[in-house]
Parts: C-alpha cells; structure tokens; sequence
C-alpha cells in the first residue's frame, strides 16, 4: 500500500464543521487510550528523562485537544513527580478546546499551559524543555515542515525528542475502520483517522527521512517513534 500524501484530513479544513470538529477533540482521549500507546512510551522513555531535583518541563508539538498533555500530567503526578507541560498548536480551535480542558481537569498555568504557536515561535524565543514530543503530528507535514519541526525539537530538547506516530499497514485500515464504526458520523474520528493511516509512514520510509541522530522504532504492530537524544559532553 502506497503512501497517500495527498489525502485531506476535514479536521485540517479552516471550513470544518464546528460541531464535529468538537466532537473529534472529545473522543480523542478514548481513541489515543486504545491506539497511541503514551502510557508504555511515558514509563520506557519519558519518566527516565525527567529530572527529579526540579521542575520537570515536557513541550507537546501540535497538541490539538490536549489530552497527552493532560495524560502525562496525571501519570507524573501520580508517581510524585513534579512536572509541568506546554502544549501547542497553531489552530485556534484547538487551543481553545485545549483551554477548556486543563480548566476543567483543574490544571494551573505552573503545571500546565496551552499556547497558540508553532515550534519555530518558540525556538525564536530561546526556549528550552527536558522533553520535547508530538502525537500523529509527523503525516500531517510535507518534506520542508518536517525537517523543520525534527530541527527545532532538537534546539528546544535539553535532553529527548519523541514524535509518536502511525505506522502505516493494510490490517489497521481494517482493524480501525472496524473498531469505530460506533463512532461514524458522529465525528471526524473515523474518517480522518483511516486517512492519517493512509498518509502515515512506514517504519523504513520513516528512517529515510529522518536526519542524522534521529532513529525510526517501530513500537507495537502500527506504532512509530521517532527518537533522538541529545548526547552528553565530551569527556563526561
């Protein structure tokens, strides 16, 4: 199956109906439970990296409704750490869902805040955070967005970049488009998430553009990570 860069996803669209559109942030958090596998990457990867003598910072590319930002918050808190997230996105519809979610779920802005910007905004700003990552962000961007996203999480990432996303195969097309039949119509879930599945990379079309210090993992059966560590100073 080849990759389709040319598929749309309607969430994408500054047209998409707002009622949908709300639905799909609100049944992100169920879907991203079933799919994403944040919880397995948070304990292997991301709890590692996270200082334990301060205030930990994690910073979340394309955040759309907020709800890895608000995973990672619970999980850390729930292990005694002490964290705080920024999630952004350029959407304004996003970040305003978002908003609403930290209020609802009782976040402060010391632990956790939503900004409408790109990475490059705050890369501009000389911003720094121990662990930079993104969900089912990597399939939305064409080649030049890419490696500009890859290039600024390595400025902005003391330590670990994680950018997790969909490895595509022909089984989750069918596998995903079974499992939300319940929710067709009823939001942009089904139909975009079959088209992120067809946009998505392999794991090795993932490795070829990738730069050099990133590597491709393929995490589960339809899971990629794009990694990339930052090395220690010479003679440490």
């Amino acid at each position: 199956m080849q990759r389709d860069i040319a598929a749309f996803e309607e969430m994408d669209s500054p047209d998409a109906d707002p009622l949908m559109l709300e639905r799909t942030y609100a049944q992100f958090p169920l879907v991203n439970r079933c799919v994403s596998g944040w919880r397995s990457v948070y304990l292997g990867l991301v709890r590692p990296a996270l200082p334990r003598n301060r205030t930990a910072t994690i910073l979340d590319i394309g955040c759309g409704g907020g709800d890895i930002a608000l995973a990672l918050l619970r999980w850390a808190r729930a292990d005694g750490l002490s964290l705080k997230v920024t999630g952004i996105d350029p959407d304004p519809r996003a970040h305003d869902f978002a908003s609403r979610a930290a209020a609802a779920a009782g976040f402060g802005p010391e632990e956790l805040e939503f900004r409408r910007a790109a990475s490059a905004e705050l890369v501009a700003e000389g911003q720094v955070f121990d662990v930079v990552i993104s969900n089912h962000v990597l399939h939305h961007l064409d080649p030049p967005a890419l490696s500009g996203v890859l290039a600024d999480s390595q400025v902005l990432a003391r330590s670990l970049a994680i950018h997790s996303d969909i490895r595509r195969r022909r089984s989750a097309l069918l596998l995903f488009g079974l499992a939300t039949l319940p929710l067709a119509g009823t939001s942009f879930i089904r139909r975009d998430g079959l088209t992120s599945i067809r946009r998505s990379f392999t794991r090795d079309e993932l490795a070829r553009v990738l730069p050099r210090g990133w590597h491709a993992h393929a995490a589960g059966m339809y899971r990629n990570l794009a990694i990339w560590r930052r090395e220690p100073p010479a003679g440490r």
